[in-house]
């Protein structure tokens, strides 16, 4: 298997401008969520890259990218992230894919990035694998998540099957509780996945059937139908939909790049200018 080609998805109505908002990358540059994100596609080896977007917006995303020379697909309704996916198809053919969300933003301590392991693993062993954190039980609300065995002779590979799109926490407990993962932690999904074309099949019947697609049940369904993998990738994801998001993202690249000393000293400066503040003013 060699991914050529990545889909990333940003077509959600109530979202669709949070990948055009600009953050400072780790080399001190500002850089759009988009920019970040396609970056991470580029050094993992994917240079074939499609945006799914909202119709008409594939002139502000193509200005957000910069000169990125990218693919644009408009998902003309909002029918599900499943189908978002599947409006990529005639760009995908018969190839397995990387996939992206255009919301989250992606912090490796060193070495690879979240992308490239995913990406690497995906081409070792030849099958469909997905990026997953271990991920505290009061936040499954936000995320897809699995169950499943650990590949026997590795740290970070679990053999899926089954996905669940955001369970409770009893129903996690019930049906996704996987061997070796400490208590109270589950197996979440990253947002960046490689998929075999087989998806796209998946996801066709199931447009045929009920008009639209989530992704989840189709992920539980190629569980089902062939070899599919988790790669508890090391690294961690940043989604900047979620309350403070896009500040906790910018956060994270700051401190891991190259302006790290002088942000520290901003926010020392910040937390002793407000301890003075509350000391004077009880």
């Amino acid at each position: 298997m060699k991914i050529t080609r990545a889909v990333i998805t940003a077509a959600a109505r109530n979202q669709r401008h949070l990948p055009l908002q600009t953050l400072v990358d780790t080399d001190g540059t500002r850089k759009s969520v988009l920019r970040i994100i396609v970056g991470e596609a580029r050094r993992a080896g994917v240079d074939d890259i499609c945006v799914v977007v909202c119709p008409g917006d594939e002139d502000a995303f193509s200005a957000a990218a910069g000169d990125q020379g990218l693919h644009f697909v408009a998902q003309e309704e909002p029918l599900g992230y499943g189908h978002a996916i599947y409006c990529a198809r005639e760009f995908v053919g018969q190839e397995p894919f990387l996939h992206m969300v255009g919301d989250h933003i992606y912090v490796s301590a060193g070495g690879s990035g979240c992308v490239q392991q995913v990406v690497a693993a995906a081409e070792m062993h030849d099958c469909s694998i997905s990026a997953v954190q271990a991920t505290r039980e009061n936040h499954l609300h936000l995320f897809g998540t699995v169950g499943g065995q650990r590949v026997r002779g590795t740290h970070d590979l679990y053999a899926i099957d089954r996905v669940v799109e955001k369970p409770t926490p009893t129903e996690a407990e019930q049906v996704l509780m996987v061997p070796g993962i400490r208590s109270g932690y589950y197996l979440c999904f990253l947002g960046t996945h490689v998929l075999s074309h087989v998806v796209m099949e998946l996801l066709e019947e199931e447009i045929q059937q009920r008009g639209r697609a989530d992704l989840s049940p189709i992920l539980n369904r190629l569980a089902a139908r062939e070899r599919y993998l988790a790669l508890e990738a090391h690294g961690q994801r940043y989604p900047v939909d979620v309350r403070y998001g896009l500040f906790t993202a910018q956060l994270a690249l700051a401190l891991s790049g190259q302006d790290r000393d002088e942000v520290l000293t901003l926010l020392c400066d910040l937390l002793a200018h407000r301890q003075m503040t509350n000391t004077l003013n009880p």
